[in-house]
């Protein structure tokens, strides 16, 4: 495993980014969204890094950016708009190493807004949204295979509007019993959810 650590230019500035590349019999390129750049979300988020392991471990890259204003990263919070901006920049920086390597799409919370708007713009095998924040933020349609993760003791966004929101769509729901919103004591739960998920 070899660990990556740069500067990504997009245009806020450069985006600090890690990606952890199992470097041999590489299946993928997994992109990682963090949680809300404003309530200290950073790529060291410990869902972000499980999720992120998960997938070294099934040989996929994993690439985590950290959104604009956030650790060494220009640029200031923009809602959701700016970030997925960022976000293609970064993946299309990244795919020029990986050619050929198809992408897998990850976002936590409020990553999960940026990733689903992402989606539109980047093809990806899958997109997986973990405590989509569907009641903070207006989310759009999203490809029926896309699958939703979350816990059933979310204390920020409520399990029912995720449930109703993916119900509505059609997607794959995966509930984790006794999980908050950060998956305290939970993440070998969300672990082994994710790679069920993924097509890693």
């Amino acid at each position: 495993m070899k660990r990556y650590k740069l500067r990504i230019p997009v245009p806020a500035g450069k985006l600090e980014t890690v990606i952890d590349d199992p470097e041999t019999d590489r299946r993928g390129l997994l992109l990682v969204a963090h949680p809300h750049p404003l309530h200290g979300g950073s790529l060291d988020n410990k869902v972000v890094t499980t999720l992120a392991k998960a997938a070294n471990e099934a040989g996929w890259v994993s690439v985590r950016p950290n959104f604009r204003g956030v650790g060494m990263s220009d640029g200031e919070f923009d809602a959701g708009v700016g970030e997925t901006d960022d976000l293609l920049a970064v993946a299309r920086f990244v795919e020029a190493s990986y050619p050929g390597l198809p992408w897998a799409l990850a976002g936590f919370s409020f990553g999960a807004f940026v990733q689903h708007r992402l989606r539109q713009e980047l093809p990806a095998v899958r997109l997986i949204l973990v405590a989509p924040a569907v009641t903070m933020y207006e989310f759009d349609p999203v490809p029926t295979d896309t699958v939703v993760i979350y816990g059933d003791d979310d204390e920020l966004i409520p399990p029912a509007a995720m449930r109703q929101w993916a119900a509505q769509q059609g997607l794959t729901v995966k509930e984790i019993a006794g999980a908050s919103h950060f998956f305290h004591g939970k993440l070998k739960e969300l672990k082994q959810v994710f790679l069920e998920s993924c097509p890693c």
